[in-house]
């Protein structure tokens, strides 16, 4: 009672403060609210800061959000990934959204990697520098050790925050109480399924905080892209790593945010924009596995001219069969096949059966033509996904997480590349890497390896065709002797059942007492 009672607090105080920076003027109510909810609504905007109407929607939130903390901050980036959820504009807003969390002090990190590691700063690193970034979570210091060889290595410390998990489990209760009343009060909702949404945010924030993940993450894509001439990952120094301390490879470089920097290089950003589209299109489509926050804050330019990814706390992965969805669907939009993109739906159950595949192809139609024919600065990436979670809706899709992710950093990589280059158009640069895995995994390569694969699975079976045999043998035997005698139980199974009958018969006798003496207090009780 004293859980809630302080989640519904902390959650009247997130409302107020929300509230008083505007956050409440610039969301459009839907249609069907409810007279009381849209009432609220009202009474909300009244008490905002007297000129907040001169800052825009990103300025709002981010200045609400960072008021609140740590946990509301997460809760908006993660917002960001769902346009579905908050509308393509409101997540456009939130994908500006910084951390602005104050540094939490040079001694609190140091006492916090001495616990980790089990020795003193002074036994690990030759020096160990002030807090260079901090974020949400955790921040970062610069530091030095020597390697085996002697040589001074330069290296990034990752530290989590003080008392950080508590503070974000106080704030989730909040959050899934606001779920359950926004799923109680606004049925169509629930399509959406806000709980559930929470339920990802929780077990996001969960991963996020485990910092031998996020090194496992990057070790992993790491494999994936070491024979890649244009983007890589920094290295992971396991020993000095935990699940509260990550120490990786510094990377000298310039942020992709530093565009003045960027110009001065003298590299050919056009190119490094082509970059940032297509690595992202090769992880997501050859491995499966892609960084999921490729804003430019995380993305560095270093000296030899790669693109290098940081900040691996939020991953995506997609299956097969989502990764050949991905596929299907830049393909048809390329090429303008949209019944074939409207098939792809359909076979993969994204759509239901009982929807028309012809007028679910003309939907899309209306949102693959515009892109064609036009300059791609007029192309608003937003405008397409409203058109796209319209038809979601209209169709009766379920929403899939993975795919608006998926989809989501899509908007937002494109959005660093034409950082590079104002006149990149996403489908032309899509296309060589999407038609390269379409001719390997759809072409007629792809039917050899699918031969190969066959083949394999015969040699397994075939292998295993003794035993199979010797096993159906047995059976048939078990089988024959159960016609002729009957169906025996050994003796542990016997006295087992007696047990259980026992057990039944007490039970019954005793319930059967139970309603005897029952009528007869009813009948005394009527009788005097």
């Amino acid at each position: 009672m004293i859980g809630a009672s302080s989640a519904l607090f902390r959650l009247a105080r997130a409302g107020y403060i929300l509230a008083r920076e505007g956050v409440f003027s610039i969301i459009e109510p839907p249609a069907d609210l409810p007279t009381v909810p849209r009432l609220g609504l009202s009474v909300l905007r009244l008490i905002e800061h007297r000129g907040i109407s001169d800052r825009n929607k990103g300025e709002r939130l981010s200045a609400a959000l960072n008021r609140l903390g740590p946990s509301y901050v997460k809760m908006g980036q993660f917002l960001a990934t769902r346009p579905d959820v908050v509308g393509p504009e409101l997540a456009e807003a939130l994908t500006s959204l910084q951390d602005r969390v104050p540094a939490f002090g040079l001694e609190a990190a140091r006492k916090a990697v001495a616990e980790a590691l089990g020795k003193p700063v002074e036994a690990v690193f030759v020096d160990f520098s002030d807090p260079v970034a901090a974020a949400s979570i955790a921040q970062v210091h610069k530091a030095s050790f020597l390697d085996a060889d002697g040589e001074l290595q330069q290296v990034a410390v990752k530290v989590l925050r003080p008392n950080i998990a508590e503070r974000f489990h106080a704030d989730l209760a909040g959050f899934y109480i606001a779920a359950r009343m926004i799923e109680a009060i606004h049925t169509p909702s629930r399509r959406l399924r806000p709980v559930a949404v929470v339920d990802t945010l929780a077990r996001s924030i969960q991963l996020e905080m485990d910092f031998r993940l996020e090194a496992a993450a990057m070790s992993e894509l790491g494999e994936h892209c070491a024979k890649d001439t244009d983007f890589r990952v920094p290295t992971v120094h396991w020993d000095k790593s935990t699940k509260t301390i990550l120490t990786m490879e510094w990377i000298d470089g310039i942020k992709l945010n530093d565009m003045e920097a960027l110009r001065a290089s003298g590299h050919d950003l056009k190119a490094l924009g082509e970059t940032v589209i297509q690595s992202f299109l090769r992880h997501a489509l050859g491995n499966g596995f892609f960084h999921a926050d490729m804003h430019p804050g995380n993305l560095f330019l270093d000296p030899d001219g790669k693109l290098v990814a940081v900040d691996f706390g939020i991953m995506g992965r997609i299956g097969p069969k989502e990764q050949r969805f991905l596929a299907e669907i830049l393909y048809g939009f390329i090429v303008r096949d949209y019944r074939r993109v409207s098939q792809v739906h359909f076979d993969a159950g994204y759509v239901p059966s009982n929807q028309d595949i012809d007028t679910f192809a003309q939907a899309l139609r209306s949102i693959g033509e515009p892109i064609h024919g036009r300059a791609s600065s007029e192309i608003s990436m937003a405008s397409l996904l409203s058109q796209l979670f319209e038809f979601t809706e209209l169709f009766g899709m379920a929403t899939r997480t993975e795919l608006i992710l998926l989809q989501k950093t899509m908007v937002v990589v494109e959005g660093v590349a034409r950082m590079m280059d104002k006149e990149l158009n996403l489908w032309n640069t899509s296309e060589p890497v999407v038609k390269r895995w379409m001719e390997q995994n759809v072409g007629p390569a792809a039917k050899v390896k699918e031969m190969a694969g066959g083949l394999a699975s015969l040699g397994t079976l075939s292998a295993q065709l003794p035993e199979i045999a010797r096993r159906a043998e047995r059976l048939s035997e078990s089988f024959d002797v159960m016609g002729r005698e009957g169906m025996r139980l050994d003796a542990e199974t016997v006295a087992a059942i007696g047990k259980a009958e026992a057990r039944e018969s007490r039970s019954g006798r005793i319930a059967l007492w139970i309603i005897a003496l029952s009528l007869g207090a009813i009948a005394i009780q009527l009788w005097s």
